[in-house]
């Protein structure tokens, strides 16, 4: 189609940037306060919360086998 060549595509720097800047994170990562607390809340609190909320709704709620108008709501 007129000599064109499609497969060649020009680069972009800054994508490039970010490519080697994601590959490479792990070399420049520090412990900080922040990224303690960012690192302790994900992996502490919040599965916390959602066990805590899955315990106190666990058989509460019978989604299975209901028409229209009846309650999702078992007690």
């Amino acid at each position: 189609m007129a000599g064109l060549k499609h497969y060649k595509m020009a680069m972009d720097p800054a994508i490039l940037k970010l490519g080697t800047m994601i590959t490479n994170r792990h070399k420049y990562f520090r412990w900080t306060p922040r990224t303690a607390r960012i690192s302790f809340m994900y992996l502490v609190v919040v599965p916390a919360a959602l066990g805590y909320i899955g315990y106190q709704t666990d058989g509460k709620y019978d989604l299975r086998a209901k028409r229209k108008g009846d309650l999702a709501v078992e007690y």
